[in-house]
């Protein structure tokens, strides 16, 4: 069985390459149902619960239709025994946002705890820097 780490790696892998596809399915799997959510749009207030979090999809999911990229560049993980933190950074926006800002990246933190010996997203934050 791989090693705590290496799990987290394959779940937030998966949900970045279903955010790529437009998979909500696959977006949702291996999120808590009471999970809490901060994303770039509002609410800034953020959001709580599954139902909550898949209503924010769609849009983005139009958005990215249009040429987007959600590339995952950089991923570290610390994982405890039952709760771990991750955090990334992604190339995400169209390929004029890209080539206007080539050094931007999307950061994205997640908070994970193991339910029943699996990992799930219980935290979950999106958020660009402001210059």
């Amino acid at each position: 069985m791989p090693d705590d780490a290496t799990q987290i790696r394959t779940l937030i892998t998966e949900w970045a390459e279903a955010v790529h596809r437009g998979d909500i399915e696959g977006v949702l799997a291996g999120h808590t149902e009471d999970l809490v959510m901060y994303d770039v749009p509002p609410p800034h207030a953020g959001l709580h619960g599954l139902a909550a979090y898949r209503a924010t999809w769609p849009p983005f999911f139009a958005w990215q239709a249009q040429g987007a990229r959600f590339d995952i560049d950089s991923l570290d993980i610390t994982a405890g025994t039952d709760v771990a933190y991750a955090h990334a950074l992604l190339r995400c926006g169209t390929p004029e946002d890209l080539a206007a800002y080539p050094a931007l990246r999307l950061r994205l933190t997640f908070g994970l705890r193991k339910e029943r010996g699996r990992w799930l997203v219980a935290h979950e934050h999106h958020s660009f820097p402001h210059d």
